[in-house]
């Protein structure tokens, strides 16, 4: 069985460094390593955005809260995600596609200073810092859902699976960049529809029909409802309100601030292509979700069966699944396999992306930008792949304690993106008056707020118990309008860019 299942495993492996090994003979410029050369496809970029967005959390960090608490939190989260999914590839896609391609942006903070003219790359320096901060402890969760893959499955340390996994992200990033990212996402996404889809099948069967799942939530306290989460220790439901609902929501507004989903808007060849990619992408994120999320249910159904053990760390109910599923025979445990490695695709869509923009941030935004360093293109690319191995190895220091929460380290770094970012994303591509100075407020209130917030706002509890990403997106709003109002207007070379970008001209 074990057998199997890592030759499974091992072969989706393979496969990925296969991937990277081709598309690094194509890497001879920035522009290629970072954007693909802005030659992407539809159906690419939609997977790649979804793939890179979702990571673990979709197969351990959503599951794991449903089956824990209910379907409250996970259900409110899922619909403020599909809103903002469906908003950004709306409004922001298109804009931002044409304007960078306009501006010759080939990352977020290029196009800040590209679009506010900072000569000087202040901005640039500071959104850069922005993505590294905060990009390290997503990529850190990541490496932690191997871990605990591993360490689940097999018995393997922690640290052991954690660092193994984590150098074969390494290995095919650094040799593809972003059109490896892209395919292997795509691939990815393929994975994980099918681990998600066979996990629920077998999940429903094993826990005795979808009515004993149904019922089985029906007699916990608050597990079925919209308004309260079930506690599990004395079996009663505990108030989620009205406030508590919309900071839940407010994930969705994160998604204007993303480095690593923005960029994939910037890469794709044709911007009238983005509407297919926007309807592929909002129609695989609610399905997606929905099922991550009655997996949680039917793995409590099926604790509740007998067939499944209580689990003291609900993050990891699909990797008990398929310990289950693998007991069935040879093909059920190949079939194990690839759900297992549907979790790793999870985790390796996003952390190569991360890892991407991330090192991109370093080597062209603070070391060539900011600092002023003459690079060649082939020391660009040589500075980009150490940085990439560089914040893959803080990573690893950060998610060293195998009690760490996906879920948790993810919201943190989802806030800061969406908080420093979010707002002055979008009033940079739909508000003219915005200025340098605006957008610098902006971004450092933002991501200030969510640290502020988070751990000294937040603790007071009541009416501040609130998800940080809500309150640090209106702290942005705020200063980026308030002081782009009080300081000189853009000049009339900026306004006309604006225009184009608008016009498509």
């Amino acid at each position: 069985m074990k057998i199997l299942i890592i030759a499974a495993i091992a072969v989706y492996l393979i496969g990925v460094l296969i991937i990277g090994f081709i598309y690094s003979k194509n890497n001879d410029s920035t522009e290629g390593f970072y954007l693909g050369g802005r030659k992407m496809g539809p159906i690419v970029t939609a997977m790649s955005a979804e793939a890179s967005d979702m990571s673990s959390w979709l197969l351990m960090g959503l599951p794991g809260v449903a089956y824990a608490i209910g379907i409250c939190d996970a259900a409110w989260t899922a619909i403020g995600l599909a809103i903002g999914t469906w908003l950004n590839w709306l409004l922001v896609s298109r804009r931002l596609r044409r304007y960078s391609s306009n501006l010759g942006a080939i990352t977020v903070p290029d196009f800040f200073s590209k679009r506010f003219h900072d000569n000087k790359n202040i901005i640039n320096a500071i959104a850069a810092f922005a993505i590294i901060v905060f990009f390290v402890p997503y990529t850190a969760s990541g490496f932690a859902a191997c871990g605990k893959l591993f360490n689940s499955l097999f018995g393997v340390d922690y640290m052991i699976a954690m660092v193994v996994s984590a150098l074969v992200i390494i290995a095919y990033t650094i040799m593809g960049g972003f059109k490896a990212v892209c395919t292997t996402d795509l691939i990815q996404s393929i994975v994980m529809t099918i681990a998600l889809c066979v996990v629920l099948v077998f999940g429903i069967t094993t826990a005795g029909g979808i009515n004993a799942v149904i019922d089985n939530g029906k007699s916990l306290a608050g597990y079925f409802s919209l308004t309260a989460t079930h506690n599990p220790v004395n079996n009663t439901a505990n108030s989620y309100g009205l406030i508590t609902i919309i900071s839940t929501m407010a994930w969705g507004l994160g998604y204007f601030g993303m480095p690593h989903i923005l960029v994939r808007f910037m890469a794709i060849e044709d911007e009238k292509k983005l509407v297919l990619s926007r309807r592929i992408a909002s129609i695989w994120v609610v399905i997606a979700m929905t099922a991550a999320i009655c997996i949680g249910v039917v793995g409590l159904g099926m604790t509740k069966a007998g067939k499944l053990d209580n689990l003291a760390d609900s993050e990891t109910v699909i990797i008990n699944i398929a310990k289950l599923i693998s007991e069935n025979g040879a093909i059920a445990s190949v079939v194990a396999g690839v759900i297992l490695a549907g979790i790793l695709a999870a985790t390796m869509s996003t952390a190569d992306s991360q890892m991407l923009a991330a090192a991109s941030s370093a080597s062209e935004n603070i070391i060539q930008d900011f600092f002023g360093v003459k690079l060649t293109k082939k020391q660009s690319l040589i500075i980009a792949r150490i940085a990439i191995i560089v914040i893959a190895l803080i990573g690893i220091v950060i998610a060293r304690n195998p009690d760490s929460k996906v879920f948790n380290i993810v919201s943190f770094a989802w806030a800061g993106f969406g908080g420093a970012f979010g707002a002055v994303m979008l009033l940079a591509l739909f508000w003219k008056r915005t200025n340098l100075a605006g957008a610098i407020a902006g971004i450092i209130t933002g991501a200030s707020t969510v640290f502020i917030w988070k751990f000294a706002v937040r603790p007071l509890g009541g009416i501040v118990d609130i998800y940080e990403l809500l309150p640090a997106f209106l702290v942005s709003l705020f200063f980026t309008v308030a002081v782009s109002l009080i300081t000189k207007a853009p000049s009339e070379e900026i306004m006309a860019e604006f225009e184009a970008s608008k016009k498509g001209q």
